[in-house]
């Protein structure tokens, strides 16, 4: 077996498929790459058994092999090489050669049969979505799942496709992040948990693409396929809950302010806060919003006024900062919208501007209790 190919395109696309890699794996063939050759086209694949990436390279070549190559120990080695071709040579005493402009490095390999086959899906649905948006869906909602191993169903981010547009969820139960595209259909219905891991590679790859990618799913399992790339991963098993009922839907009282403005107050009230609540409060009277936070364990306290545009019946909320920070800083608008019905009631923030034709978000933030 013996194959050329450019350092850093080969080195750019195995730093992709080292994110699947687990830093302590049970089999211990998965800490390696595998490396399919077929004539002038090479499969890497890279494996944690729940998720399989593989991706697809030119090279110069006529030949046919399958060998696992140890991830790390090449990663480190294409990481300190200029571009320049390097040859790679299978020997028979059981490694593989690197040739460079500079010398030669001998790796051992395994072989590549001991590698686990990627899983075929079965009869599958699929939808075809662009890659920026899928991106952007990722990014809106993933930083609002959980990650409590109890509640597996809530570690991932929700699917839901139907013939009008597609939506995709996230919570802990103590946020919620709706992400709705009324631009894009799917053929048929269907909603399945995505994990968090494969969503947080495609995320990263997928953020400066403009390809197209085709999603299929089953019961079981998704592949993302786009450009080079195919993803594969095994879905979260469960009824994901009934995201609908705790979104309120009569909400009376309407705060608008500006984006920044706010979360940078809300950012240094926090400071004052207790560090154990994170608790800042809300008294909205007229038009004018008061943020105070007060850690009263330290005698520390901070307040901030600001004027907003406020329809609705006085009242003070409070606030887990970090949540309202986290969702404030994932919004792209210049203004948000916070409503509201009561100071135990979730709060729906929502972006007023910046959104594209058929985008919606909704971000639900749970109170917590003021102590008077």
């Amino acid at each position: 077996m013996k194959f050329i190919i450019s350092s850093t395109y080969l080195l750019k696309q195995l730093q992709v498929l080292g994110g699947v890699i687990n830093s302590a794996n049970t089999l211990p063939i998965l800490d390696n790459f595998l490396f399919e050759l077929d004539g002038n086209k090479l499969t890497v694949s890279a494996s944690d058994l729940e998720t399989t990436m593989a991706s697809t390279l030119e090279v110069e070549s006529e030949e046919n092999a399958s060998i696992a190559i140890p991830a790390r120990l090449l990663l480190d080695t294409l990481k300190t090489f200029p571009e320049q071709p390097l040859t790679f040579i299978v020997e028979d005493n059981n490694t593989i050669e690197i040739s460079s402009n500079h010398g030669k490095y001998a790796l051992a390999y395994a072989d590549g049969k001991e590698f686990p086959k990627a899983l075929e899906l079965e009869d599958p649905s699929a939808t075809t979505i662009a890659g920026n948006v899928l991106a952007k869906a990722i990014n809106k909602t993933i930083f609002a799942s959980g990650n409590d191993d109890l509640r597996p169903v809530m570690s991932g981010v929700f699917f839901q496709f139907s013939t009008e547009s597609l939506t995709f969820v996230a919570t802990d139960a103590h946020k919620l992040v709706k992400y709705t595209r009324k631009d894009i259909s799917a053929s048929q219905v269907a909603e399945f948990i995505m994990p968090k891991k494969p969503l947080t590679l495609l995320k990263g790859i997928l953020a400066v693409s403009d390809e197209d990618i085709t999603i299929e799913y089953n019961d079981s399992n998704a592949k993302f396929t786009f450009e080079n790339t195919v993803l594969i991963c095994r879905l979260i098993d469960g009824k994901y809950p009934n995201y609908e009922a705790v979104i309120p839907k009569e909400n009376p009282n309407v705060l608008s302010i500006d984006r920044t403005q706010f979360l940078n107050s809300v950012k240094r009230v926090s400071i004052f806060s207790n560090k154990t609540t994170h608790q800042i409060r809300l008294k909205i009277a007229g038009a004018e919003l008061n943020i105070s936070a007060e850690d009263i364990d330290y005698s520390n306290k901070a307040e901030e006024r600001l004027t907003c545009d406020y329809q609705g019946d006085d009242m003070q909320i409070g606030f887990n900062s970090r949540f309202l920070t986290e969702m404030l800083n994932n919004l792209d608008a210049t203004d948000v919208q916070l409503e509201m019905s009561m100071p135990n009631r979730a709060g729906i923030l929502t972006p007023i501007d910046g959104i594209e034709e058929g985008e919606h978000v909704t971000m639900l933030v749970m109170p917590v209790m003021l102590n008077s």
